[in-house]
């Protein structure tokens, strides 16, 4: 079935991914600029508070990245910064379960300003963590720098996922073709079709 239809099989991935190429190099560069920061909390000395116990210190470390992705942080640090918004840029808190570092993570098209806005987030989240859980701070660990090289889109993923994609229709066009295909083609078609055997094959003979 392969065979017959082997030019399909071969020119529609290659013009998936062709396409796919094309498309790509209008997709505009993201750059992802990142940041570590170490939640304190008050009285982080005393072993009498219950901020000394570990589970405690993660709730309140779960508490300060679910703050950071909220709408006040985003909004001050936008009015920080001097921007609109930072609807733009897509921003990714993550904190482990077993300590008190938070990674956060800025992906945007600019370089520069993914940097500030990490940056302006830290600074944002610290100021409001201390009025709202009443913590010491959450001071960075290292800044945001603007990245050297961009972060994505993956390309040749996209390229790859696009010839693997037509290479599947190529071949579900041909199952479909086949099964809509009612022609006679060979001898077990005829039984099938006349209840009868063939017993016999006339060659065919060229020219007169």
């Amino acid at each position: 079935m392969l065979r017959e239809h082997l030019a399909l099989v071969v020119i529609l991935p290659i013009v998936c991914a062709v396409v796919c190429a094309v498309a790509c190099l209008f997709l505009p560069n993201q750059y992802t600029a990142s940041t570590t920061m170490y939640v304190l909390a008050q009285d982080e000395d005393s072993k009498e508070t219950a901020y000394s116990s570990i589970s405690a210190s993660q709730m309140i470390t779960n508490d300060v990245a679910t703050l950071m992705k909220s709408a006040r942080v985003a909004s001050e640090a936008a009015n920080k910064l001097g921007l609109a918004s930072i609807g733009d840029y897509d921003i990714d808190v993550t904190s482990s379960t077993t300590t008190r570092v938070i990674t956060l993570a800025v992906t945007g098209p600019d370089a520069q300003t993914a940097a500030d806005i990490a940056n302006a987030l830290v600074s944002v989240t610290s100021d409001i963590s201390q009025n709202v859980m009443n913590l010491q701070s959450v001071n960075a660990i290292d800044q945001a720098s603007a990245p050297t090289h961009p972060s994505g889109p993956n390309r040749p993923m996209y390229i790859a996922v696009a010839f693997i994609a037509g290479l599947f229709v190529a071949i579900a066009i041909c199952v479909l073709r086949e099964t809509l295909n009612t022609k006679v083609r060979g001898d077990e078609d005829i039984e099938n079709l006349l209840n009868v055997p063939v017993i016999g094959h006339v060659p065919a003979v060229e020219g007169r």
